[in-house]
């Protein structure tokens, strides 16, 4: 979600001229991606002990790798906050933003950056202690909320408080750490954000299920991978090596089985993926067997989500949303065609 309010007109002036639209070039004569990322958020992007990436966002950043550059590990992970991600990408520091950023008009029309497309439908919620002993947003009244000023978060929470007619206190926050230390000191009684992120944050607390998010949506979130505008040739690129995810799940392509597919498909639209026929590579400046990189690199769509924050995860969330079309959710690929 955009919680940070940036002048659009300042950061175009700055930056105007000041980036190449060849990133694809650049990325495969650098022969490294930039990428940038949640400076720490369990279940997205975080460091293990070592040092070591790994979660549903970093998977997406392997998979533009090794389509790109034939190698999953060529990627620096560049750690972005809700105040710099958008500088660093408009400056040329970052090639992709893989982080929770929400596709909305301020920021797609006002910062002239584009998406490649939506990984994760998302919405806003409200975090509270179960010892609080409410089970709806509208049970709020008067309560202390914790969020950033001056922010997509906290327009959506007044406006979501003004139509039912319930009042709040602000507790003013910098940052999503500083809200969370806030929240577990007792100086706010609830925490507000992407239900993601909540579930995320949540899973860091030595007792998780002391912690309730309560069920109400109050706002459409559609977080997705974010690129530089007037830049089409990349984000042809991110955009359908995401799609490639999403479709192989549609598919039933597998890291485990995506070889075999390959060999013996008789459906034309998979052969087509994986490079077995058509030209795909070629029209993006890549070789055939791009996309098979891809979803070797982390596996497919449902496979990256499962692994990093599924059910069977500490962050537990369900598919919701993000069930194939075919399964009632909202994921969809263009066709392969």
């Amino acid at each position: 979600m955009l919680r940070f309010g940036l002048c659009a007109a300042t950061l175009l002036a700055f930056f105007a001229g000041g980036v190449s639209a060849g990133t694809l070039q650049e990325v495969k004569s650098r022969e490294v991606l930039n990428c940038g990322v949640n400076a720490g958020l369990i279940g997205f992007a975080s460091k293990d002990a070592r040092g070591e990436w790994s979660g549903f966002d970093v998977d997406l950043c392997r998979a533009v790798a090794a389509a790109v550059l034939g190698d999953p590990r060529k990627v620096n992970f560049v750690e972005t906050t809700t105040k710099s991600r958008f500088t660093e990408l408009l400056s040329g520091e970052i090639d992709l933003l893989a982080r929770n950023t929400t596709w909305s008009f301020s920021t797609d029309v006002g910062l002239k950056v584009d998406f490649a497309g939506i990984n994760y439908y998302d919405g806003q919620r409200f975090m509270v202690p179960k010892a609080l002993g409410v089970s709806s947003a509208t049970e709020l009244n008067g309560r202390t909320v914790c969020a950033q000023p001056e922010t997509k978060t906290a327009m959506n929470l007044s406006e979501y408080f003004a139509r039912n007619n319930i009042t709040y206190k602000l507790v003013e926050i910098e940052s999503t750490a500083q809200g969370q230390a806030f929240y577990l000191e007792g100086a706010c009684e609830v925490f507000t954000g992407d239900a993601s992120e909540l579930a995320a944050i949540r899973a860091t607390f030595q007792a998780p299920t002391d912690h309730l998010l309560l069920p109400d949506v109050i706002s459409k979130e559609p977080l997705g991978p974010v690129v530089r505008h007037d830049d089409d040739e990349w984000g042809d690129v991110v955009r359908w090596v995401l799609n490639a995810l999403i479709s192989a799940e549609e598919l039933g392509v597998t890291s485990v089985n995506i070889d075999e597919m390959r060999e013996r498909t008789d459906k034309p639209e998979i052969a087509r993926l994986l490079g077995a026929s058509g030209q795909f590579g070629e029209m993006l400046g890549l070789d055939p067997e791009w996309a098979v990189r891809a979803i070797k690199s982390g596996g497919n769509y449902g496979e990256m989500f499962a692994r990093n924050i599924g059910e069977t995860t500490p962050i537990n969330l369900s598919r919701g949303l993000n069930l194939q079309w075919t399964e009632g959710g909202l994921l969809y690929s263009p066709p392969f065609r």
